[in-house]
């Protein structure tokens, strides 16, 4: 029987839930199973419970690395209310809204993240607060007041991204992409020319 050392545990975990969090993102978490996001990441089944306590844990970890990553990538490009004036410009653009893989894991999966257990649910409040926290620094008062104003322009660009995805008149898909785009500019106190 063949010994890996820790490190090779752990970048097969890394593995798994990064497969993971792009399966999820296209299939839901309901529409996912322990098979399929094994062979994702080139594993069988047997492997699983030895990096995850059950399909809740690796759907905590996963989406946890998801929105580790989104706030990376904000960090990275955003840094003035002009770059954050942006951020939501591609945030609810016709590309992110048709390629759901490569975007945010809230609009994907928030509708199930909302029925999944409390530790998945933690996770994920502590992961979503960072980044909102993040998006009130660069409007420039990471207050109470603002955190709330934050969360809710970012629930509304969620939304409107999830609307945009189930509708198949692609005139209104992409109108209602650009209204969101109004409002949650104006929410933010960045409203553009």
């Amino acid at each position: 029987m063949a010994r890996y050392d820790k490190d090779h545990k752990r970048q097969t975990r890394e593995r798994i839930i990064e497969a993971a969090g792009r399966r999820l993102k296209a299939d839901g978490i309901d529409g996912s199973g322990v098979s399929t996001l094994m062979a994702d990441a080139g594993l069988t089944n047997g492997a699983f419970y030895a990096h995850f306590a059950s399909k809740e844990d690796l759907v905590g970890a996963a989406v946890t690395e998801e929105l580790r990553r989104q706030t990376a990538s904000f960090l990275k490009s955003v840094t003035t209310r002009e770059d954050l004036a942006q951020f939501v410009k591609d945030y609810l653009s016709p590309e992110h809204r048709d390629h759901r893989v490569d975007g945010c894991p809230s609009a994907a999966l928030l509708d199930e993240l909302g029925r999944c257990d409390t530790a998945t649910r933690r996770a994920y409040t502590a992961a979503m607060g960072e980044l909102l926290a993040k998006i009130a620094d660069v409007i420039g008062d990471p207050g109470p007041a603002t955190r709330v104003k934050v969360s809710s322009a970012y629930a509304l660009m969620i939304g409107t991204i999830q609307l945009s995805r189930t509708l198949t008149d692609p005139k209104l898909a992409d109108d209602i992409l650009e209204e969101g785009v109004r409002n949650v500019l104006r929410i933010l106190g960045l409203n553009s020319p």
